[in-house]
């Protein structure tokens, strides 16, 4: 049998992220939370499943729910007690206003943690706080940093709002022209 090395073959032909799956200890505690703080919708999940969960969807993806309520310390992915660290695991959601985002948490009285990340004159804020499991969430302005591929020097991508080449450079490799094409057909939908 033959081993081919992963680098031999082209990229996987994914689109996007789909959804993250989540054990949690009610799935109703949880439903609750991410449709009321993360603006998240139930949405009908498959009949066949013998077990309880929820589905649920926004922003492009969905929020799959799994209950487990034998949970114990062993086994629960995150303590809820633990302190809020932004190096921990976490999901992220791009967001336009954190400070809206930091009142709706101290109206709700959720605790909470912020950052506030610089380079080279552009500052990204961040928020962490946990779900009702202990999972971590940040919500930040990311969009701010521009995306600028390590691997090739000559291929960097202009942040928002700066000129822009259409032409992609033959010296890109092959991820960073899949990543100029996407950028460039973003830019133009949010153009018009």
């Amino acid at each position: 049998m033959e081993i081919k090395e992963v680098g031999n073959y082209g990229a996987l032909p994914l689109l996007s992220l789909n959804h993250v799956s989540v054990l949690c200890r009610s799935v109703l505690d949880s439903m609750r939370f991410y449709e009321e703080i993360l603006g998240f919708v139930l949405i009908k999940r498959p009949s066949s499943f013998k077990f309880n969960g929820a589905w649920l969807y926004n922003y492009g993806f969905g929020i799959h729910l799994l209950e487990n309520p034998n949970y114990d310390e062993f086994d629960a992915p995150m303590i809820e007690s633990r302190p809020i660290n932004p190096k921990d695991n976490h999901i992220s959601f791009q967001c336009t206003d954190v400070g809206l985002v930091i009142s709706r948490l101290e109206d709700m009285g959720m605790k909470y943690v912020t950052a506030l990340v610089e380079d080279e004159g552009i500052k990204v804020e961040q928020v962490f706080f946990h779900d009702p499991d202990g999972y971590m969430i940040e919500l930040c302005n990311c969009e701010n940093i521009p995306i600028v591929p390590i691997s090739s020097s000559s291929c960097s991508f202009k942040s928002r709002g700066q000129s822009f080449k259409k032409t992609v450079s033959n010296k890109c490799g092959f991820m960073e022209n899949v990543m100029m094409r996407t950028l460039s057909m973003d830019m133009m939908n949010f153009a018009f």
